[in-house]
Order: structure tokens, then sequence, then C-alpha cells
């Protein structure tokens, strides 16, 4: 095996690796057994033919293509050991020639990352206060939703319950055939066009009402755009909410129950604050890390951002077949080729790797570790909280694969946790006990939601981030 440096950088090497036949031998001799079992050679029995009859009967070309599949990800193994070189992520492979077989890999290695001077990041910390009308707002909501619908002796107002039938035709055309449907005319309403609910004021049960509306020049359906349609209306119902006083007795049916309205009044401020806190929280962390990155300085191979590209687009792409939608279908949708789908997604893919190494680095620098304890404690709350679905979640988070998820994110939360105080000052009085898997820190997307469980990082994370297979790729190609 001949190896030669085509380049070499302090983030990336591209070596040509040429092999001749005695380094293929081995090789030909596994993909020779594989295939004998499959093939029917007149005169032997199926799986015993030689290995010369075979390689003459489908030709030595067919088996080298059989083998690449492992002989290059074993040779350039060997070729980065050899060579004393170890791999960040995955190389890119191009197959140069099949007989002999040549391959051009371009090796990233690692990033090199300079944090500058990020002990001296400052930011601080929005202050919580809830207002009296914020409080009020919370009551009113909870005082509409438990309010039961009650018929109307009146005409319709704003925020109504109607039961309508209703008829519309734009240019002879029916347009709208709704029977018996629930409709709740409200100024933002826009359906069925926009203005139709301001024709309904002041209608009572039993009325009908012929009117005509003139759609709106902007109506983002252009074949409606700009033209009149012809109504019929018949308001078979109408209900309003019968609001309760806010009393004693309405604080005892909210919820599990309050003795009190000031009990109730006292536990809305309470969790409108943890909110708050919540938030300014995450407005901390997202703002220390977006300093963070604008201060450091990151130089990685071009290799790891298109990884992370290719990545993204995996991700979109199991996205849209939950959706049972397919890339071709969507691509469509929205007007776009796949280059330009790509190069939109680029940025993103650059800003989430550079987020990730920069983290990567300051964890590196605070040897911030998560212990095997830290872990299983992790699971244990996770299937404490599974209730009758704890034996289900139990296999999802016993296989290693999970329980190295689980780690990663602990290890981002300690990582963010240990920025915020940083941001806070050393010592620091601002509380970071809410640190989560920020959008901003994550090492991967969808790794962000505080209350997300642990089992869904555990199946959402594994292929988040080129980086996050650093540990495997490091072990060869």
């Amino acid at each position: 095996m001949k190896v030669t440096k085509e380049s070499v950088t302090s983030i990336e090497v591209t070596l040509n690796v040429e092999m001749d036949s005695a380094d293929e031998d081995p090789f030909l001799d596994r993909s020779y057994r594989r295939a004998v079992g499959r093939l029917q050679i007149p005169g032997f029995r199926k799986g015993k033919a030689p290995r010369s009859i075979v390689e003459s009967y489908v030709g030595r070309t067919a088996l080298v293509q059989e083998a690449l599949d492992f002989m290059i990800p074993e040779t350039l193994d060997q070729a980065l050991k050899d060579e004393d070189l170890q791999a960040f992520a995955e190389p890119q492979v191009e197959v140069l020639e099949i007989e002999p077989v040549s391959f051009k890999a371009v090796v990233p290695l690692e990033p090199v990352v300079d944090l500058g001077d990020y002990q001296n990041i400052r930011i601080d910390k929005t202050p919580v206060e809830i207002t009296d009308e914020q409080v009020n707002d919370v009551i009113e909501r909870l005082r509409q939703e438990s309010a039961p619908w009650e018929t109307a002796d009146r005409g319709v107002e704003w925020g109504d319950l109607l039961n309508l039938n209703v008829k519309g035709s734009v240019a002879d055309e029916e347009v709208v055939n709704d029977q018996g449907v629930d409709y709740i005319p409200q100024e933002d309403n826009v359906l069925p066009f926009p203005g139709f609910a301001a024709y309904l004021e002041e209608m009572t049960e039993g009325q009908e009402k012929d009117f005509t509306l003139t759609i709106p020049e902007d109506y983002p359906r252009p074949q409606f755009a700009g033209k009149e349609c012809n109504f019929h209306v018949d308001v078979l119902s109408v209900k309003v909410k019968n609001l309760a006083e806010l009393d004693d007795e309405f604080a005892k049916g909210v919820g599990e129950g309050f003795e009190t309205f000031d009990a109730l009044l006292e536990h809305v401020r309470g969790r409108l604050t943890e909110e708050s806190e919540y938030e300014a929280t995450r407005e901390i962390e997202m703002k220390s890390v977006a300093e963070l990155v604008s201060i450091a300085s990151v130089q990685a191979s071009d290799a790891l951002y298109q990884r992370e590209l290719e990545m993204m687009q995996q991700e979109r792409q199991r996205m849209l077949q939950g959706q049972r939608l397919d890339m071709d279908t969507y691509l469509k949708y929205i007007g776009k080729t796949e280059e330009e789908f790509l190069e939109e997604l680029r940025p993103t893919a650059n800003e989430r790797l550079t987020r990730y190494l920069v983290m990567r680095k300051l964890s590196q620098e605070a040897a911030i570790e998560v212990s095997d304890e830290e872990v299983q404690e992790e699971i244990e709350g996770a299937l404490a909280d599974a209730g009758e679905n704890a034996q289900q979640m139990q296999r999802t988070l016993s296989t290693d694969s999970a329980k190295e998820n689980i780690r990663s994110s602990i290890l981002n939360r300690k990582v963010l946790q240990h920025l915020v105080e940083i941001a806070q000052g050393a010592n620091g009085s601002a509380s970071t006990s809410g640190a989560t898997d920020s959008p901003e820190a994550s090492d991967g997307p969808e790794a962000g939601d505080a209350e997300a469980s642990t089992a869904t990082e555990a199946e959402e994370q594994p292929e988040a981030s080129t980086a996050e297979n650093t540990e495997e790729s490091n072990e060869g190609a």
C-alpha cells in the first residue's frame, strides 16, 4: 500500500492511497466468500465453487466492487494509524481507480478553536416583575375557558358561538356550502373570507340574511382576489358564555381547586414568576452563547461543514417522512431546486457546527465531565416520571447509544450553566439551575426544549451533529 499526502494543513489532510494486488487479496477473498453462496455456477453445488472459478465467472472487477464497502474503510483506518493521524470525523472518500484500487481521502483533523477573552463575558439578567394586569389576564382566560355556553336572547356579538347554514358563490360558482357549522365571529376571523364576520353582527336566532362581500385584492388565492362573493346565511342558534363571578366559588372550580380567590391569585402570580424566571434564564443563555461565539475564532475543515449540511438535509428528510412527504414533493411545493434548498440550509449548518465546536472547547477548558452516576440518575428520573410507559422507556434507555446521548445532553447543560455563571460574574447571584439544552448552545437540532424528556433526547440525538460522531471517527474511517 502506497500512501502519499496531497495536502496538509492544521485542520485537514488529503491522502492518496494506492493498493496493489497483495493488499487487495484478503478483501477479495472475503468478497468471494460472500458472493459464492449467492451464485449458481454450472458444475458446482451452490457455495462450493472455488474462488478462481467464481472470479472468472463474475469477473475480478465485480469482486472488487463488492469488496469496496469494507476494503476502503479498513485500508483508510490502517493508513491513518501508519501516518499517526486522528480523524475528527468521517473522511470524505473518492474512488479514483478500481484496478488496482486507489482512492483519495480528505481527513478532517481536530478543529482549532480559540475562545478569546471569554472570562470577561458579562450579560445582565432581565429583572422579573409580574404586574397585576398579567395576573388578571390569566384569571380572565381561566374564566372564559370554564364558562358554559348558554342560549343568547340578543343579537350576535363578537365572541358568541353561532351555528350556521352558509352558502356562498363567486361568479355563479358555489364556493361555500356549510350546513350546521359552528362559528365564532371575531374581528380577526378571516374565514370563509375576510370581512364575513362583520355581516353577522346583530343577527338573531332564526334570522336569514343575504349580502355581498368584496374579497380583498391581496387575498392569497388569486382566483378569488378582488371578486364579489354572494352569501346566504341562516342563523340556527346564538350562544354566549355565562361568565362566573370572580370569587371563592370560582377559585374552587379551577384545576384541583383553591380554597379562596386570593389563593388562586397567589398561585397564578407564582406560576407567572416561574415562567418569567425561566425566560430570563433562557435569554441569558442565548446571549451568553452568542457572545462566546462572536469572540471565538474557529478553524475547521470544509468537510466538517459539508457533512453538517448533509446531516441537516437528512434531518429534514426524516421530518418529511413523518409527515408522509418525500423531498421531491417538498421541493416542488416550496418551488426550489435541491441545490437552492441546500444553499439556504448552509448558513444554519455552519452556525450550528461552529456553536458546537465552541461549546466543546469550553467544556475542555473547564474540565467539565459527566459521570456514569449522573447518567444513571437522569435515567432513573425519566423512568420515575414515565408511569405506565416506564418499561418501554427502560428498553429505550438501556442501549449504549441512548446512554451516550443522555451523557451528551447532561454535558451540554453543565457547560451552558458554567457559561452563564461566567456571564453573571464568577460568583454571580443569578440562578442557573434552569439552564437547559438551549437551541443556541445545542449540539444538534431538536435538542433544546427544557421540558423534553430524557427518552426523547435519547431517541433524537444520535445523528444530531457532525461532531457527535467524533470519537467513532477517531477510531477510523
